[in-house]
């Protein structure tokens, strides 16, 4: 039996369809139904799956193999992250899985600003993300998040804080405002505008879903709005209408799992990054304007 055709049966009983375990591991749809019949022949008998107009459904064949193909997975996986751990090469990709906040910051500190330099044999990978990506299945190499988890095998360490101010164009004569949307209302700068809002009664401009949209939408004088304060206090067209408000300041822990710390490319990215994130702290915290 090929560990393959396993992942593939595992992402598709998780997934639900093809397409959507093709995306989740990286294979196209026809190599995924491909090695799922391959590993539904290997048994000889009915089919593991119900094919459905909706998609695909476990059946009660398929649902007694997946405990025993999870425990397959968790032995490669392990094998497989303690290889990586036992590399000494310098050199490779590491993949960070984070959200567009920090994306943004460690993209922009790659450009050489910095006294804190990246090893030249490294290549960042930077996916936005605000899903926990599964480290222990190597979807990311580490995670950068507000909170560190509650339980799993992980080395966590704090990097730093982000300060967060508003901001509107420089000169601009708007109280409007730009927030989330209603899906994103949770969110703390979305809590505290939104208190702003009923406080003073002022209208919302615009709703939108990422930070981008709200700089390019602050940026061209739609309204005022919430930013960090790395993104803000920098930009030559915006001006800072409030101190950093520490409710709304967003930590963000290193999270990797406890086999890749000792990977010589993963331990490197995190001693980046502590050392990064130490030396643009005023700069992170909006004191230096």
């Amino acid at each position: 039996m090929d560990w393959d055709d396993v992942r593939v049966f595992l992402a598709v009983a998780r997934e639900g369809s093809m397409r959507a375990a093709g995306r989740s591991i990286g294979l196209s749809q026809p190599t995924i139904a491909r090695r799922l019949a391959a590993f539904e022949a290997t048994f000889g008998g009915p089919a593991l799956f119900d094919r459905l107009p909706e998609g695909l459904r476990l059946n009660a064949a398929g649902e007694q193999l997946v405990p025993e193909a999870e425990s397959v997975e968790d032995a490669v996986l392990t094998l497989e992250r303690r290889r990586a751990a036992a590399s000494p090469v310098l050199s490779g990709t590491v993949r960070v899985s984070t959200g567009e906040c920090a994306a943004g910051f460690l993209a922009r500190c790659l450009s050489g600003s910095t006294t804190t330099a990246l090893p030249t044999g490294i290549t960042l990978e930077l996916v936005d993300s605000r899903q926990t990506a599964n480290l222990a299945r190597r979807e990311a190499d580490m995670a950068l998040r507000h909170e560190p988890p509650e339980s799993g095998d992980f080395y966590i360490s704090k990097a730093g804080t982000f300060a967060c101010a508003v901001y509107r164009r420089r000169g601009a004569d708007t109280d409007a405002w730009v927030t989330y949307t209603d899906e994103q209302a949770h969110y703390a700068p979305a809590r505290w505008v939104q208190r702003q809002i009923e406080e003073t009664g002022k209208p919302v401009a615009l709703r939108a879903s990422s930070m981008l949209m709200h700089l390019e939408a602050i940026r061209a004088g739609t309204g005022r709005g919430v930013l960090p304060c790395y993104v803000g206090d920098g930009h030559p067209l915006l001006e800072r209408l409030t101190p950093p408000i520490p409710e709304i300041a967003a930590e963000y822990w290193i999270i990797v799992h406890r086999d890749l710390r000792r990977s010589a490319c993963v331990r490197a990215v995190i001693d980046w990054l502590k050392a990064l994130f130490a030396e643009q702290r005023d700069v992170l915290a909006g004191s230096v304007l």
